[in-house]
């Protein structure tokens, strides 16, 4: 055996260091074919060799393909337990410090460039993206119909015009026409088909007149019963209230 230093071939491959069978016959100074034969004698004694052994190809200067076997420190270890004298000595010790930095090296490696980086934040952000959707598709959305059932106070036709973007005669028009109410004098009255439903509840106000009088005004305001009735309606009609508008279109 000469007295040049082992140059010790070591790499990382599948997240674990390796070597070759040819460096390993290279460097105890032994007959490739002779090491090949060790290994698949290993290999035929026990199966549990089959993770620290892994047989491939190479190629010469001249391109014909030879087999040789890819080892782990395990099966190195395995392997150059029967290589004995002081220099088989030295060249074991020198494979396992190679080995040591080689773990090492791979217990603290980064990943290996800036793209590889990039691949894993964009697949947590996808990931993160992915949660908050399932969040908000769980989250009730508060719409309109929500709020009525909420409240418990009655309300003016100019407050539910607001909500439909509309004025309070603007919808006042849209009940006649749907044939919800009609007037009667100045104040809007249910038609009989929706006047015991509990939707409206007829308000007295009385207004200073310049004689130093009263006046006394009627005016209708709708129960939240009457709100939710207005809502089916006016729904199956094709008018949504703006607060569902925007949640269609979020």
């Amino acid at each position: 055996m000469n007295n040049t230093k082992p140059l010790i071939h070591i790499v990382i491959e599948n997240d674990q260091p390796i070597t070759t069978s040819r460096n390993v016959a290279e460097n105890f100074e032994k007959n490739h074919r002779d090491i090949l034969e060790s290994i698949r004698n290993l290999a035929a004694e026990n199966s549990a060799t089959r993770n620290m052994f892994f047989e491939t190809t190479y190629k010469n200067t001249r391109g014909q393909e030879y087999p040789e076997f890819l080892m782990n420190r395990d099966g190195f270890t395995l392997l150059a337990m029967g290589f004995t004298g002081k220099k088989a000595l030295e060249f074991k010790l020198a494979y396992i410090d190679q080995f040591n930095k080689m773990e090492r090296q791979l217990q603290n490696r980064l990943p290996s460039n800036y793209k590889e980086s990039l691949i894993q934040l964009v697949e947590q952000i996808e990931q993160n993206e992915i949660l908050e959707q399932r969040i908000a598709e769980y989250e009730p959305k508060i719409t309109y119909l929500d709020n009525i059932l909420q409240s418990t106070d009655t309300v003016t036709i100019t407050q539910i015009a607001a909500d439909y973007g509309m004025s309070a005669q603007e919808m006042n028009k849209l009940l006649h026409e749907l044939k919800v109410q009609h007037k009667v004098g100045k104040q809007w009255i249910l038609y009989k088909k929706h006047m015991s439903q509990g939707y409206t509840k007829s308000h007295t106000t009385e207004i200073p007149i310049s004689d130093g009088g009263t006046k006394v005004v009627m005016n209708t305001k709708w129960t939240q019963k009457g709100r939710s009735f207005l809502y089916e309606l006016l729904k199956g009609n094709g008018f949504l209230p703006q607060m569902d508008l925007e949640l269609e279109e979020a």
